[in-house]
């Protein structure tokens, strides 16, 4: 089976998931995509983009309920690493399949970038997911903290919601040119972790 089958079947799938469960579906998965059980917010968000381009879901309110459902997952963590403390977290993340070290490394993210982690960490894969932990363990600033987590989610979800509604209104495009485009997303990738290695060295440096 080519790539570009295989890229069609999956997203076809994905894509009447996401017509059964609805939003409420998108709303509990976006929600869990913010908490310790976390759900790729790719495999939500893109195949409803593709929906809303179909005709069969409204795009506003796809990204709306997204937003929504991140953020009070992120408040939710956030509360939760605050009562449970540091040292149950690294206890419990276990249980949940995260290594006390990834708990380790996002708190040395937060520490590092301060406040305004929240928000840069909300548009990092691997990172999204934990970030309101550090932030609930610190007892960040409720405000600030729902202001940066709103703010990258918003743009975190309006992405992968544009993303999937342009696949879905050229879909026979995208299946042509996959393999290429796989290509210019890993140099993408490679080219923005440069940039952002080369920027912080500097403020380090400076």
């Amino acid at each position: 089976m080519h790539l570009a089958q295989i890229f069609e079947s999956t997203m076809d799938i994905l894509i009447n998931f996401i017509e059964q469960v609805g939003y409420f579906g998108i709303f509990i998965g976006m929600f869990l995509e913010s908490t310790m059980l976390p759900i790729p917010s790719e495999i939500i968000m893109i195949p409803a983009g593709m929906a809303a381009a179909y005709g069969n879901m409204n795009l506003g309110l796809v990204i709306f309920i997204g937003v929504l459902g991140n953020v009070l997952g992120a408040i939710f963590s956030y509360y939760l690493a605050m009562f449970l403390g540091r040292p149950i977290l690294l206890k419990i993340g276990r249980y949940f399949f995260i290594k006390p070290e990834t708990i380790i490394k996002i708190e040395k993210f937060f520490k590092s970038h301060g406040n305004i982690s929240v928000f840069i960490g909300r548009l990092i894969p691997g990172v999204r997911h934990f970030i309101s932990l550090p932030a609930g363990v610190a007892k960040m600033n409720f405000k600030t903290f729902c202001f940066y987590t709103t703010l990258g989610s918003a743009i975190w979800t309006s992405v992968l919601t544009f993303l999937g509604f342009g696949i879905g209104a050229n879909k026979d495009l995208i299946k042509k040119y996959l393999n290429l485009i796989i290509i210019i997303c890993i140099l993408l990738c490679g080219i923005t972790i440069a940039c952002y290695a080369y920027f912080q060295k500097n403020r380090i440096n400076n």
